[in-house]
Protein backbone atom coordinates (compact mmCIF):
# COMPACT_ATOMS: atom_id res chain seq x y z
CA UNK A 1 0.00 0.00 0.00
CA UNK A 2 1.58 3.28 -0.85
CA UNK A 3 0.01 6.68 0.60
CA UNK A 4 1.11 9.70 -1.16
CA UNK A 5 0.17 13.16 -0.42
CA UNK A 6 0.69 16.56 -0.93
CA UNK A 7 3.33 17.78 1.70
CA UNK A 8 1.42 20.14 2.88
CA UNK A 9 -1.67 17.51 4.30
CA UNK A 10 -2.35 16.09 6.79
CA UNK A 11 -3.92 12.77 7.44
CA UNK A 12 -5.21 10.55 10.14
CA UNK A 13 -5.26 6.67 9.48
CA UNK A 14 -7.65 4.78 11.93
CA UNK A 15 -6.96 1.37 10.26
CA UNK A 16 -5.15 -0.32 7.94
CA UNK A 17 -5.60 -3.52 5.62
CA UNK A 18 -3.21 -5.88 5.29
CA UNK A 19 -1.54 -5.86 1.85
CA UNK A 20 0.77 -7.90 -0.23
CA UNK A 21 4.53 -7.24 -0.37
CA UNK A 22 5.75 -7.17 -4.36
CA UNK A 23 8.57 -8.84 -5.67
CA UNK A 24 10.10 -4.90 -6.30
CA UNK A 25 10.38 -4.35 -2.93
CA UNK A 26 12.81 -7.07 -2.17
CA UNK A 27 16.24 -5.70 -2.95
CA UNK A 28 19.35 -8.29 -2.81
CA UNK A 29 21.10 -5.09 -1.22
CA UNK A 30 20.04 -5.64 1.95
CA UNK A 31 21.14 -2.84 4.82
CA UNK A 32 21.39 -5.97 7.34
CA UNK A 33 24.13 -7.27 5.05
CA UNK A 34 25.97 -3.71 5.71
CA UNK A 35 25.15 -3.70 9.55
CA UNK A 36 26.75 -7.42 9.60
CA UNK A 37 29.78 -6.02 7.92
CA UNK A 38 29.96 -3.10 10.03
CA UNK A 39 29.96 -5.32 12.99
CA UNK A 40 33.15 -6.71 11.75
CA UNK A 41 34.41 -3.03 11.67
CA UNK A 42 34.08 -1.99 14.92
CA UNK A 43 37.25 -2.50 16.79
CA UNK A 44 37.12 -3.11 20.62
CA UNK A 45 39.98 -2.29 22.79
CA UNK A 46 42.93 -5.07 24.11
CA UNK A 47 45.03 -4.99 26.91
CA UNK A 48 47.47 -6.27 28.58
CA UNK A 49 47.47 -8.92 30.77
CA UNK A 50 48.74 -6.29 33.95
CA UNK A 51 46.58 -5.79 37.13
CA UNK A 52 46.93 -2.68 39.44
CA UNK A 53 44.77 -3.20 42.86
CA UNK A 54 44.02 0.23 43.96
CA UNK A 55 44.83 -0.83 48.15
CA UNK A 56 47.88 -1.09 46.85
CA UNK A 57 48.05 2.87 45.89
CA UNK A 58 46.72 3.30 49.56
CA UNK A 59 43.11 3.12 48.53
CA UNK A 60 41.15 2.72 51.16
CA UNK A 61 37.43 2.49 51.86
CA UNK A 62 35.96 4.81 54.96
CA UNK A 63 38.01 7.58 52.97
CA UNK A 64 38.57 9.49 49.77
CA UNK A 65 39.83 6.92 47.11
CA UNK A 66 40.05 9.46 44.59
CA UNK A 67 43.79 10.36 44.38
CA UNK A 68 44.71 6.79 44.89
CA UNK A 69 42.92 5.26 41.95
CA UNK A 70 44.48 8.26 40.02
CA UNK A 71 47.09 6.39 40.41
CA UNK A 72 46.61 3.24 39.72
CA UNK A 73 45.13 4.07 36.41
CA UNK A 74 48.68 6.44 35.93
CA UNK A 75 50.78 3.46 36.71
CA UNK A 76 49.26 0.93 34.74
CA UNK A 77 49.39 3.80 31.48
CA UNK A 78 52.89 4.16 32.34
CA UNK A 79 53.65 0.33 32.40
CA UNK A 80 52.06 -0.25 28.77
CA UNK A 81 48.48 -0.37 30.04
CA UNK A 82 46.24 -3.40 31.60
CA UNK A 83 43.67 -3.60 34.68
CA UNK A 84 42.84 -0.95 37.32
CA UNK A 85 41.37 -3.24 39.72
CA UNK A 86 38.66 -1.98 42.26
CA UNK A 87 37.86 -4.56 44.74
CA UNK A 88 34.87 -4.98 46.61
CA UNK A 89 33.41 -2.78 48.79
CA UNK A 90 32.38 1.23 49.10
CA UNK A 91 34.88 3.91 47.47
CA UNK A 92 33.84 7.51 47.99
CA UNK A 93 35.72 9.26 44.96
CA UNK A 94 35.79 12.88 45.94
CA UNK A 95 36.43 14.48 42.19
CA UNK A 96 37.22 12.96 38.55
CA UNK A 97 38.81 10.07 37.08
CA UNK A 98 40.59 10.65 34.09
CA UNK A 99 41.17 7.66 32.23
CA UNK A 100 44.39 7.12 30.45
CA UNK A 101 45.08 4.85 27.41
CA UNK A 102 45.53 1.32 27.64
CA UNK A 103 44.24 1.31 30.35
CA UNK A 104 40.77 -1.02 31.85
CA UNK A 105 39.47 0.43 34.66
CA UNK A 106 37.35 -2.70 36.47
CA UNK A 107 34.85 -2.78 38.97
CA UNK A 108 34.12 -6.58 40.63
CA UNK A 109 31.33 -7.24 41.74
CA UNK A 110 30.06 -5.92 45.04
CA UNK A 111 32.72 -2.65 44.16
CA UNK A 112 30.60 0.58 44.00
CA UNK A 113 32.11 3.70 43.43
CA UNK A 114 30.43 6.53 44.71
CA UNK A 115 31.37 10.14 43.51
CA UNK A 116 30.88 13.42 45.56
CA UNK A 117 27.61 15.10 44.07
CA UNK A 118 29.42 18.86 45.29
CA UNK A 119 30.36 20.35 41.76
CA UNK A 120 33.54 22.05 42.95
CA UNK A 121 35.10 18.74 43.36
CA UNK A 122 35.51 18.98 39.60
CA UNK A 123 37.28 21.61 38.64
CA UNK A 124 39.35 22.50 36.95
CA UNK A 125 38.04 23.02 34.19
CA UNK A 126 37.85 20.56 30.89
CA UNK A 127 36.88 20.66 27.34
CA UNK A 128 33.58 19.12 27.28
CA UNK A 129 30.15 19.36 25.84
CA UNK A 130 26.90 20.42 27.44
CA UNK A 131 23.56 19.44 25.26
CA UNK A 132 25.63 19.27 22.44
CA UNK A 133 27.69 22.31 22.73
CA UNK A 134 31.62 22.33 23.28
CA UNK A 135 32.62 24.58 26.71
CA UNK A 136 34.81 24.62 29.30
CA UNK A 137 33.14 23.00 32.23
CA UNK A 138 33.32 20.90 35.41
CA UNK A 139 34.87 17.13 34.80
CA UNK A 140 32.99 14.55 34.51
CA UNK A 141 33.01 12.03 36.98
CA UNK A 142 34.82 9.67 34.65
CA UNK A 143 36.31 11.48 31.49
CA UNK A 144 39.07 10.82 29.25
CA UNK A 145 40.44 12.90 26.47
CA UNK A 146 41.72 12.08 23.14
CA UNK A 147 42.83 8.61 24.75
CA UNK A 148 43.20 5.42 22.87
CA UNK A 149 42.07 1.63 24.10
CA UNK A 150 40.16 2.66 27.53
CA UNK A 151 37.52 0.74 28.92
CA UNK A 152 35.00 0.95 32.39
CA UNK A 153 34.36 -2.62 32.81
CA UNK A 154 32.97 -5.30 35.60
CA UNK A 155 29.86 -6.22 37.57
CA UNK A 156 30.49 -2.75 39.88
CA UNK A 157 28.06 0.13 40.45
CA UNK A 158 28.94 3.44 39.48
CA UNK A 159 26.97 6.34 41.84
CA UNK A 160 26.66 9.88 41.06
CA UNK A 161 24.42 10.26 44.25
CA UNK A 162 22.85 13.10 42.18
CA UNK A 163 19.45 14.40 43.79
CA UNK A 164 16.94 17.20 44.16
CA UNK A 165 19.27 18.92 46.45
CA UNK A 166 22.36 19.01 44.14
CA UNK A 167 22.70 18.54 40.23
CA UNK A 168 19.35 17.67 39.11
CA UNK A 169 18.75 21.04 41.17
CA UNK A 170 20.14 22.70 38.62
CA UNK A 171 17.79 21.86 35.85
CA UNK A 172 15.82 24.20 35.87
CA UNK A 173 18.19 27.24 37.34
CA UNK A 174 21.12 26.39 34.99
CA UNK A 175 18.73 27.42 31.88
CA UNK A 176 19.87 30.69 31.48
CA UNK A 177 23.24 29.45 31.70
CA UNK A 178 22.93 26.97 28.65
CA UNK A 179 21.40 30.01 26.84
CA UNK A 180 24.25 31.93 26.96
CA UNK A 181 26.19 29.12 25.96
CA UNK A 182 24.24 28.43 22.96
CA UNK A 183 24.06 32.11 22.25
CA UNK A 184 28.48 32.46 22.49
CA UNK A 185 28.66 29.30 20.20
CA UNK A 186 26.36 31.55 17.62
CA UNK A 187 28.02 34.40 17.79
CA UNK A 188 31.29 32.13 17.11
CA UNK A 189 33.08 32.84 20.53
CA UNK A 190 35.87 30.52 20.52
CA UNK A 191 35.78 27.26 22.93
CA UNK A 192 38.37 27.63 24.77
CA UNK A 193 36.59 31.47 25.66
CA UNK A 194 33.38 29.47 26.73
CA UNK A 195 34.40 29.50 30.11
CA UNK A 196 31.66 27.73 32.50
CA UNK A 197 32.21 25.52 35.78
CA UNK A 198 32.23 27.69 38.98
CA UNK A 199 29.37 30.41 39.86
CA UNK A 200 27.34 28.41 36.91
CA UNK A 201 24.67 25.70 36.77
CA UNK A 202 25.93 23.47 34.09
CA UNK A 203 25.60 19.95 35.18
CA UNK A 204 27.95 17.59 33.83
CA UNK A 205 27.30 14.14 32.00
CA UNK A 206 28.44 11.06 33.90
CA UNK A 207 30.81 9.25 31.82
CA UNK A 208 32.09 11.03 29.16
CA UNK A 209 35.38 9.84 26.81
CA UNK A 210 35.98 12.76 24.06
CA UNK A 211 37.51 11.79 20.69
CA UNK A 212 38.91 8.79 21.89
CA UNK A 213 39.22 5.39 19.87
CA UNK A 214 38.66 1.96 20.79
CA UNK A 215 36.26 2.39 23.77
CA UNK A 216 34.61 -0.37 25.87
CA UNK A 217 31.79 0.17 29.08
CA UNK A 218 31.23 -2.96 30.04
CA UNK A 219 28.89 -4.82 32.69
CA UNK A 220 28.54 -2.09 35.11
CA UNK A 221 25.86 -0.48 36.68
CA UNK A 222 24.57 3.08 36.61
CA UNK A 223 23.05 5.02 39.18
CA UNK A 224 22.08 8.67 39.89
CA UNK A 225 23.86 10.34 37.14
CA UNK A 226 24.27 14.49 37.19
CA UNK A 227 22.62 14.59 33.72
CA UNK A 228 23.06 12.01 30.38
CA UNK A 229 24.59 8.59 32.27
CA UNK A 230 27.06 7.64 29.13
CA UNK A 231 27.72 10.34 26.80
CA UNK A 232 30.96 9.12 23.78
CA UNK A 233 31.82 12.37 22.04
CA UNK A 234 33.39 12.55 18.48
CA UNK A 235 34.93 8.88 19.51
CA UNK A 236 35.36 5.85 17.16
CA UNK A 237 35.12 2.34 17.86
CA UNK A 238 32.64 2.71 20.74
CA UNK A 239 31.51 -0.65 22.28
CA UNK A 240 28.39 -0.82 24.99
CA UNK A 241 28.07 -3.91 25.93
CA UNK A 242 25.99 -5.36 29.18
CA UNK A 243 25.55 -2.28 31.20
CA UNK A 244 22.78 -1.39 33.86
CA UNK A 245 21.35 2.21 33.84
CA UNK A 246 18.84 2.93 36.38
CA UNK A 247 18.70 6.75 36.87
CA UNK A 248 15.49 8.55 36.96
CA UNK A 249 17.48 12.30 37.69
CA UNK A 250 15.93 15.24 35.13
CA UNK A 251 17.55 14.30 31.68
CA UNK A 252 19.03 11.25 32.38
CA UNK A 253 19.69 9.79 29.45
CA UNK A 254 21.08 6.42 29.32
CA UNK A 255 23.38 6.24 26.60
CA UNK A 256 24.27 9.21 24.27
CA UNK A 257 26.57 8.38 21.29
CA UNK A 258 27.70 12.01 19.88
CA UNK A 259 29.45 12.69 16.51
CA UNK A 260 30.38 8.84 16.57
CA UNK A 261 31.38 6.77 13.86
CA UNK A 262 31.08 2.82 14.54
CA UNK A 263 29.38 2.04 17.51
CA UNK A 264 27.79 -0.73 19.37
CA UNK A 265 25.03 -0.78 21.92
CA UNK A 266 24.20 -4.22 22.90
CA UNK A 267 22.59 -6.37 25.50
CA UNK A 268 22.39 -3.07 27.94
CA UNK A 269 18.89 -2.77 30.36
CA UNK A 270 17.97 1.35 30.29
CA UNK A 271 15.42 2.48 33.24
CA UNK A 272 15.85 6.20 32.68
CA UNK A 273 14.47 9.47 33.30
CA UNK A 274 14.84 10.69 29.73
CA UNK A 275 15.50 8.59 26.38
CA UNK A 276 17.21 5.45 27.01
CA UNK A 277 19.19 5.45 23.86
CA UNK A 278 19.53 9.17 21.99
CA UNK A 279 22.23 9.44 19.04
CA UNK A 280 23.11 12.73 18.45
CA UNK A 281 25.88 15.19 16.47
CA UNK A 282 26.24 18.83 18.63
CA UNK A 283 23.49 21.84 18.36
CA UNK A 284 23.06 24.60 16.24
CA UNK A 285 25.77 26.08 14.81
CA UNK A 286 28.59 24.44 16.74
CA UNK A 287 27.44 21.35 15.56
CA UNK A 288 27.44 22.62 12.27
CA UNK A 289 30.96 24.01 12.95
CA UNK A 290 32.55 20.87 13.60
CA UNK A 291 30.09 18.79 11.30
CA UNK A 292 30.62 15.53 12.57
CA UNK A 293 27.89 12.94 12.41
CA UNK A 294 26.85 10.39 14.26
CA UNK A 295 27.27 7.13 11.58
CA UNK A 296 27.32 3.57 11.59
CA UNK A 297 25.64 2.59 14.53
CA UNK A 298 23.83 -0.55 15.86
CA UNK A 299 21.52 -1.24 18.49
CA UNK A 300 21.03 -5.00 19.84
CA UNK A 301 19.47 -7.07 22.10
CA UNK A 302 18.67 -4.59 24.63
CA UNK A 303 15.55 -3.72 26.94
CA UNK A 304 14.37 -0.15 27.65
CA UNK A 305 11.55 0.46 30.75
CA UNK A 306 11.15 3.77 31.36
CA UNK A 307 12.31 6.19 29.07
CA UNK A 308 11.19 9.79 26.72
CA UNK A 309 12.10 7.03 24.37
CA UNK A 310 13.72 3.83 23.35
CA UNK A 311 16.04 4.32 20.62
CA UNK A 312 16.19 8.44 19.77
CA UNK A 313 17.97 10.12 16.81
CA UNK A 314 18.25 13.89 17.90
CA UNK A 315 17.33 16.07 19.17
CA UNK A 316 20.48 18.02 19.06
CA UNK A 317 21.73 16.34 15.70
CA UNK A 318 22.97 19.46 13.60
CA UNK A 319 25.82 17.33 12.45
CA UNK A 320 23.78 14.66 11.48
CA UNK A 321 23.00 11.06 11.92
CA UNK A 322 23.05 8.71 9.82
CA UNK A 323 23.19 4.41 9.06
CA UNK A 324 21.76 3.34 12.16
CA UNK A 325 20.52 -0.39 12.87
CA UNK A 326 18.31 -1.42 15.68
CA UNK A 327 17.26 -4.97 15.95
CA UNK A 328 15.89 -6.72 18.97
CA UNK A 329 15.10 -4.92 21.26
CA UNK A 330 12.48 -5.13 23.88
CA UNK A 331 10.14 -2.17 24.97
CA UNK A 332 7.65 -1.85 27.58
CA UNK A 333 6.37 0.46 30.47
CA UNK A 334 3.54 2.99 30.64
CA UNK A 335 6.71 5.39 31.97
CA UNK A 336 8.23 4.98 28.23
CA UNK A 337 6.80 7.49 25.84
CA UNK A 338 7.59 6.37 22.31
CA UNK A 339 9.78 3.14 21.14
CA UNK A 340 11.14 5.13 18.19
CA UNK A 341 11.52 8.33 17.84
CA UNK A 342 13.56 10.84 15.56
CA UNK A 343 13.46 14.87 16.36
CA UNK A 344 14.73 18.06 15.19
CA UNK A 345 13.65 21.39 14.15
CA UNK A 346 14.64 24.25 11.37
CA UNK A 347 17.08 26.12 13.90
CA UNK A 348 18.69 22.69 14.44
CA UNK A 349 19.21 21.30 11.42
CA UNK A 350 21.02 18.44 10.13
CA UNK A 351 20.31 15.22 8.25
CA UNK A 352 18.28 11.83 9.74
CA UNK A 353 18.62 9.50 7.35
CA UNK A 354 19.12 4.85 6.96
CA UNK A 355 17.41 4.07 9.89
CA UNK A 356 16.51 0.29 9.87
CA UNK A 357 14.73 -1.23 12.62
CA UNK A 358 13.37 -4.94 13.10
CA UNK A 359 12.47 -7.26 15.36
CA UNK A 360 11.29 -4.80 17.94
CA UNK A 361 8.86 -5.69 20.90
CA UNK A 362 6.47 -3.23 21.99
CA UNK A 363 4.04 -4.19 25.12
CA UNK A 364 3.48 -0.58 26.38
CA UNK A 365 4.04 2.98 25.28
CA UNK A 366 2.06 6.08 26.41
CA UNK A 367 2.60 8.14 23.00
CA UNK A 368 3.25 6.59 19.89
CA UNK A 369 5.25 3.83 18.46
CA UNK A 370 6.73 5.46 15.65
CA UNK A 371 7.31 9.70 16.26
CA UNK A 372 9.37 12.20 14.04
CA UNK A 373 8.74 15.44 14.76
CA UNK A 374 10.58 18.18 12.95
CA UNK A 375 8.96 20.59 14.74
CA UNK A 376 10.29 20.01 18.45
CA UNK A 377 10.23 22.32 20.67
CA UNK A 378 8.91 24.52 18.56
CA UNK A 379 12.21 26.11 17.72
CA UNK A 380 12.29 27.60 13.88
CA UNK A 381 14.99 28.95 12.09
CA UNK A 382 16.60 28.54 8.27
CA UNK A 383 18.37 25.37 8.70
CA UNK A 384 15.51 22.90 7.43
CA UNK A 385 16.09 19.47 8.70
CA UNK A 386 16.18 16.24 6.82
CA UNK A 387 14.52 13.06 7.47
CA UNK A 388 14.51 10.19 4.74
CA UNK A 389 15.22 6.27 4.29
CA UNK A 390 13.29 4.96 7.30
CA UNK A 391 12.44 1.23 7.54
CA UNK A 392 10.85 -0.92 10.15
CA UNK A 393 10.12 -4.12 9.78
CA UNK A 394 8.44 -6.63 12.28
CA UNK A 395 7.78 -4.16 14.68
CA UNK A 396 4.93 -5.39 17.15
CA UNK A 397 3.43 -3.57 19.99
CA UNK A 398 0.24 -3.99 22.29
CA UNK A 399 -0.64 -0.26 23.67
CA UNK A 400 -0.13 2.94 22.60
CA UNK A 401 -1.57 6.46 22.39
CA UNK A 402 -1.07 6.31 18.32
CA UNK A 403 0.63 3.76 16.39
CA UNK A 404 2.28 6.49 13.76
CA UNK A 405 2.50 10.19 15.13
CA UNK A 406 4.46 11.91 11.94
CA UNK A 407 5.77 15.24 11.94
CA UNK A 408 7.72 16.75 9.16
CA UNK A 409 8.05 20.46 7.62
CA UNK A 410 6.14 22.09 4.86
CA UNK A 411 9.70 23.67 3.66
CA UNK A 412 11.18 19.93 4.44
CA UNK A 413 8.50 16.86 4.22
CA UNK A 414 9.85 13.73 5.50
CA UNK A 415 10.47 11.17 2.60
CA UNK A 416 10.56 7.39 2.48
CA UNK A 417 9.07 5.70 4.86
CA UNK A 418 8.30 1.89 4.92
CA UNK A 419 6.84 0.00 7.61
CA UNK A 420 6.69 -3.57 6.59
CA UNK A 421 5.12 -6.73 8.44
CA UNK A 422 4.70 -4.88 11.18
CA UNK A 423 1.41 -5.26 14.06
CA UNK A 424 0.02 -2.68 16.48
CA UNK A 425 -2.37 -3.13 18.24
CA UNK A 426 -3.99 -1.38 21.48
CA UNK A 427 -3.66 1.80 19.97
CA UNK A 428 -6.25 4.46 21.40
CA UNK A 429 -6.23 6.92 18.87
CA UNK A 430 -5.41 7.15 15.16
CA UNK A 431 -2.17 7.76 13.22
CA UNK A 432 -1.38 11.13 12.42
CA UNK A 433 0.87 11.95 9.38
CA UNK A 434 1.37 15.75 8.77
CA UNK A 435 4.21 16.65 5.99
CA UNK A 436 5.19 13.40 4.48
CA UNK A 437 6.00 12.87 1.11
CA UNK A 438 5.63 9.20 1.32
CA UNK A 439 4.86 6.58 3.25
CA UNK A 440 4.80 2.98 2.47
CA UNK A 441 3.11 0.47 4.39
CA UNK A 442 3.33 -3.32 3.52
CA UNK A 443 1.71 -5.77 5.54
CA UNK A 444 0.64 -3.79 8.09
CA UNK A 445 -2.31 -4.39 10.95
CA UNK A 446 -3.80 -2.49 13.20
CA UNK A 447 -6.24 -3.72 15.20
CA UNK A 448 -7.36 -4.57 18.61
Amino acid sequence: MLIRRLRTSSWLLATLPLVALSAATCSADSPWDRAAELLQQIQAPEFPDRTFNITDHAAKTGGDSRAAIQEAIQACHDAGGGRVVVPTGEWRVDGPLHLLSNVDLHLERGATLRFSNDPNDYLPLVLTRFEGTELMNFSPPIYAFEQENIALTGEGVIDGQADDDSWWEWKGNGTKDGNDLIEMADQGVPVAERRFGKGRKMRVNFVQPYRCKHVLIEGITVNRSPMWCLNPVLCEDVVVRGVRVESHGPNNDGCNPESCNRVLIEECFFNTGDDCIAIKSGRNADGRRLATPSQNIIVRNCTMRDGHGGVVLGSEMSGGIENVYVEHCQMDSPNLERAIRLKSNSRRGGYLRNLYVRDIEVGEVSDAVLRINLRYFNEEGEFFPQVSDVLLERVTSKKSKHPLYLMGLPESPIQGVVLRDCDFRGAAKASLVQDVAEVKLERVNIGE
